[in-house]
C-alpha cells in the first residue's frame, strides 16, 4: 500500500485570498486549471516522466496547487507584477514514492520557488526563468470533463482523514453510474444497487455484492470501497477524475477514467 501524508492541510485550508484577484500579465489566473503541453529548458525541448504533466491550479482563496504526477504541492500566491511569488515560505507537499517522478517535483518546486513570469494569452499560460519555459493550457479546453454517467471510474485513492492511499491492485476496482443505477467491482466481488442525485449528492441505497472470500490487500480495498458507497456523499468531477467525499468530509474515494 503507497501512503500520503497531507502536510499543512489544515494550515492550508485556512489560507486567505492574496494578490491573483487582478493580476497583471493578461488576465485573471483566479479558479483556474492549467496543463503542460510543452517544456523547454536550455532552449532545448523538455521530455517530461511518461503519463505526466505539469498542473498548475489557482484557488479563489489564493493558494496555488500544483504537481508534476506524483505529489501534491501548494502554497499561498501572488500573481502580481507578472511573476508568480509563493508568500507563505514555500510549498508544502505530501510525501507520496514515486519512482522516475520524484526528482520531477523537486524540479517543478525550485521554478515556482524562482518566482517565475507568467503571461495569458486567452487560453494559454505562459511561465518562464532564466533556463524553463513551460506553456499551459486552460485544462477546461484541454481535456473536458467526463461525463458522470456511462464512464467506467477506475478506483484511484482512497481517503480516511488526512492520509490518502493507493491500495495494490485497486485498479480492478470500478464502478459505473447510470441514471439511478450503479454497478461495479470491488476487485474481488461484483456490486450493484441504486443510487439517487442532487445538488452536488449522490446517495447510495443498500448495494448487493457477490460472496467471494476478500483477503489481504483485495479485503482491504473492498471494506474501503463500500464504506465510501454507503449512504449521502460529495461529489465532482474534473477531467477524468470523480471524486466522493462522504457526509463529515473525513473520508472518500477518488476515481480516474481513461479518454
Amino acid at each position: 500500500m503507497r501512503m500520503i501524508a497531507l502536510v499543512g492541510a489544515g494550515l492550508l485550508l485556512a489560507l486567505t485570498a492574496c494578490g491573483n484577484d487582478a493580476p497583471a500579465g493578461g488576465g485573471s489566473l483566479t479558479g483556474k486549471t492549467y496543463l503542460s503541453t510543452a517544456v523547454t529548458e536550455d532552449g532545448k525541448p523538455k521530455q517530461l516522466a511518461q503519463n505526466t504533466k505539469v498542473r498548475l491550479q489557482f484557488t479563489d482563496d489564493g493558494r496555488l496547487i500544483a504537481d508534476a504526477g506524483c505529489n501534491s504541492m501548494q502554497g499561498r500566491v501572488s500573481v502580481d507584477d507578472g511573476r508568480i511569488t509563493l508568500t507563505d515560505g514555500g510549498l508544502a507537499s505530501t510525501d507520496m514514492g514515486c519512482p522516475g517522478r520524484q526528482d520531477q517535483d523537486g524540479w517543478l518546486t525550485r521554478i515556482l520557488s524562482d518566482k517565475p513570469k507568467w503571461s495569458l494569452n486567452a487560453t494559454t499560460l505562459t511561465i518562464s526563468t532564466a533556463s524553463t519555459t513551460i506553456s499551459l493550457t486552460d485544462r477546461e479546453v484541454a481535456e473536458p470533463d467526463l461525463a458522470v454517467d456511462g464512464t467506467r471510474w477506475t478506483l484511484d485513492t482512497i481517503i480516511e482523514g488526512d492520509v490518502a492511499s493507493h491500495q495494490v491492485g485497486a485498479e480492478k476496482a470500478w464502478i459505473t453510474l447510470n441514471g439511478d443505477r450503479v454497478t461495479g467491482s470491488t476487485g474481488c466481488n461484483e456490486l450493484q444497487g441504486k443510487v439517487t442525485r442532487a445538488d452536488g449528492k449522490l446517495t447510495f441505497g443498500e448495494l448487493s455484492t457477490t460472496r467471494i472470500a476478500c483477503s489481504g490487500e483485495a479485503g482491504k480495498t473492498e471494506a474501503a470501497l463500500l464504506k465510501a458507497l454507503k449512504g449521502e456523499v460529495s461529489y465532482s468531477v474534473e477531467s477524468n477524475r470523480l471524486s466522493l467525499t462522504t457526509a463529515d468530509g473525513k473520508g472518500g474515494v477518488t476515481f480516474s477514467a481513461t479518454r
